[in-house]
């Protein structure tokens, strides 16, 4: 049977808690590997689904895997197949950043369009033009992608839309591609510039990281290195707004105050106190919440994978909000868990209204995606009685043990089977 998580709310989070390394740094970071037949070296590699999935898929093309704890190192000697077969991607969108790297050290490769969460179609043709913009041959046969050049040529690139994976693959890709390529309305979001130091680390010339254009300097080939995933940022922010949804006293650690602007910003403007070090924020909430509008956007604007638990919060808050989504249709799908908990939301399109009401009840409720799951744990904690929240596997796809993390606080939480 399917693990759930039970919650007996009502209790006031107090304590300090360290953030674990993020996913979606993790994911390209382990890609790169396939750029170089030197050992690559991660530290900080958190133990998840998706993670576990890309290490699989990795093996499947020739790395050889190592892990030791946090530590992984993967060496890709040679690339042995160039396929990444539907039943691995299906599981996980990210197994597309396999794509620019076999390309451009490889020469070819077969890669099955990808599903993941339900929150949107999000497409890969960035990815795809960007890749025939370096001089890839790009044919779908089949449900997969098959792309194929004999060595990659610099070219300017200007996406129709800021993706952060298309960023990554097309930056691994030009890595090794004869010239110089600019990538145009890059993504600026912290584990892109995570991928790029890595990148560097390998011998990779890179220059604008952090800004809209990307400069490469291709070059013939790449090192090995040792590196630090970053922290995740989404985590420490589903930390914080538990403290905050509790009424309670949180010190959140090992994480990049800078990363979180926008959240943080947020969060005061709900009235939440909050005090920041270099490398942690704590935050402590006597009052109720006031309501404050959020609009999505990417970083360093407020992020989409933050509305679903800040939206929680409001939920609670004195007054109405309105939470407008423009990154991924589809992404209110736990507004109907919500309201079975007592919130008051009503949708149209990608506009939610957000009447705060002066508390959830528990109730059985069930996780759509992976940030949806998160806002229902963050209601059953501030619940009045028993949440029961069904289909956490898609929490654990990007949460590394948060009900062990959030019972440290005080959280009357359990997994059962």
């Amino acid at each position: 049977m399917p693990a759930r998580l039970l919650i007996e709310g009502g209790v006031a989070l107090k304590g300090e808690v360290a953030v674990s390394a993020a996913k979606n740094a993790a994911l390209p970071a382990l890609a790169a590997a396939l750029l170089t037949a030197r050992p690559l070296t991660l530290t900080n590699v958190p133990e998840l689904g998706d993670v576990r999935t890309m290490l699989k898929l990795l093996a499947t093309l020739g790395a050889r895997v190592e892990r030791r704890g946090r530590e992984v190192t993967l060496t890709v000697e040679r690339v042995t197949s160039d396929l990444a077969p539907y039943e691995l991607v299906s599981t996980m969108r990210a197994s597309v950043l396999v794509l620019g790297p076999l390309v451009a050290r490889h020469g070819s490769a077969r890669v099955a369009l990808p599903g993941g969460c339900a929150i949107g179609v999000r497409p890969i043709d960035q990815h795809l033009k960007g890749l025939a913009k370096l001089g890839a041959e790009i044919v779908i046969e089949n449900g997969y992608v098959v792309a194929r050049a004999s060595r990659l040529k610099g070219a300017r690139i200007s996406t129709d839309m800021v993706t952060v994976t298309g960023t990554e693959n097309l930056m691994m890709a030009a890595a090794l591609a004869e010239g110089v390529t600019v990538i145009e309305n890059a993504a600026r979001e912290p584990e892109v510039g995570d991928l790029a130091v890595l990148l560097a680390a390998m011998g990779a010339r890179l220059d604008g990281i952090g800004t809209g254009r990307i400069e490469i300097q291709g070059v013939p080939e790449l090192a090995g290195a040792v590196h630090r995933v970053v922290p995740d940022r989404i985590e420490a922010g589903t930390l914080l707004v538990a403290g905050a949804i509790t009424h309670g006293d949180v010190r959140v650690t090992d994480m990049v105050p800078d990363h979180l602007a926008a959240v943080l910003a947020k969060l005061d403007e709900c009235g939440v106190a909050l005090e920041t070090g270099p490398s942690w924020v704590r935050v402590r909430a006597g009052e109720r919440a006031r309501a404050a509008d959020i609009v999505t956007s990417p970083f360093p604007g407020f992020p989409t994978d933050m509305q679903a638990q800040l939206m929680t919060l409001l939920g609670l808050a004195d007054g109405q909000s309105t939470v407008t989504e423009t990154i991924f249709e589809n992404r209110f799908m736990h507004a109907a868990e919500l309201a079975r908990m007592g919130a008051s939301i009503t949708t149209d399109g990608s506009i939610a209204i957000v009447r705060g009401v002066d508390a959830y009840q528990g109730a059985p409720v069930m996780a759509s995606d992976l940030r949806a799951s998160a806002a229902l744990v963050l209601a059953g904690l501030a619940a009045r009685g028993r949440t029961e929240v069904s289909r956490i596997y898609h929490l654990d796809r990007g949460y590394e043990r948060l009900e062990t993390k959030l019972a440290a606080l005080g959280a009357r939480i359990e997994r059962r089977p």
